[in-house]
């Protein structure tokens, strides 16, 4: 953290915690026994061969047939070429599903359709999650962002806006605000950043810290902060003085199937102020 009048000593370490999110290719099936990608990344339809259609929807599989198909079972197989699962077609039936939920290994999934114990047809399916910060602000600045503009408590915490472009569904398990803001959430304020059990993230609707997130593909949610990342405690984390001051700090999200991280970095700015808790703060991403 630095005055923009003469310098002074930083008060916490920034720890640089590098996250991207990976690239991924949209699921789909084929009629060659291999995946193919439209160019608008949806699900290709299938003419010829008992698999018409093969995508992920929400947290599950979607397999669906022909409709004079003869096909007595369909196995999905992992990326490391175990069986995930296998379902069994009833007379009549075009459509069975595999729910995958948020806890499987990303990779390219294959779809094989059996008539008896013979395979008949197959298809490439990749199934994985891109996560990305989309947006990120503080409630005092932006209360209309927020799940309540009227309450006092959401000027401490923020809001973050999280996308999925990939074709997996995921799980976000922790949000996390590292550097130099109010409150971070490592060792200079909750600290809680190595602690799995705790998420610092806030749901509306049950009123409590939430355990996880679950983001579905092409999805866009916001999270919100749970732990004050922006409250002025007196001894912790960065407090307003009598000059301005500028850092920087990282939003930082941790996930369970994709890259496990995801951080963007943004600069702050601290209005001069007599009072430690009674400066504005200005953020921008970096």
């Amino acid at each position: 953290m630095t005055r923009d009048t003469p310098p002074i000593s930083r008060r916490t370490a920034l720890r640089t915690v590098a996250g991207a999110a990976l690239t991924t290719l949209a699921g789909c099936m084929n009629t060659n026994e291999s995946s193919g990608t439209p160019s608008n990344g949806s699900p290709s339809q299938n003419d010829q061969g008992p698999l018409q259609r093969v995508a992920v929807d929400g947290t599950t599989v979607v397999v669906e047939l022909s409709e004079d198909t003869d096909v007595s079972q369909v196995n999905l197989i992992q990326p490391n070429g175990e069986l995930f699962g296998q379902r069994d077609v009833a007379t009549g039936a075009q459509q069975v599903s595999f729910e995958i939920g948020t806890s499987y290994a990303p990779g390219e999934y294959r779809v094989l359709a059996l008539e008896g114990e013979e395979t008949v047809q197959e298809s490439a399916l990749s199934v994985q999650p891109n996560l990305s910060i989309v947006e990120m602000g503080i409630g005092k600045n932006q209360p209309e962002k927020m799940w309540n503009s009227s309450s006092d408590k959401i000027s401490k915490e923020a809001f973050v806006s999280v996308e999925n472009q990939g074709n997996g569904p995921d799980a976000i398990t922790q949000l996390l605000f590292i550097g130099d803001v109010p409150y971070p959430s490592d060792e200079e304020g909750t600290n809680y950043d190595e602690n799995d059990d705790v998420s610092g993230i806030y749901d509306p609707e049950e009123d409590t810290e939430v355990d996880e997130v679950v983001i579905e593909p092409g999805e866009q949610l916001t999270l919100y902060s749970y732990r004050s990342p922006f409250a002025f405690v007196r001894g912790e984390g960065t407090s307003c003085e009598s000059e301005e001051q500028t850092g920087s700090f990282e939003v930082i999200i941790e996930t369970r199937v994709g890259t496990n991280r995801v951080s963007n970095t943004y600069s702050i700015h601290y209005s001069a102020s007599e009072e430690f808790d009674n400066c504005e703060i200005t953020i921008s991403e970096d």
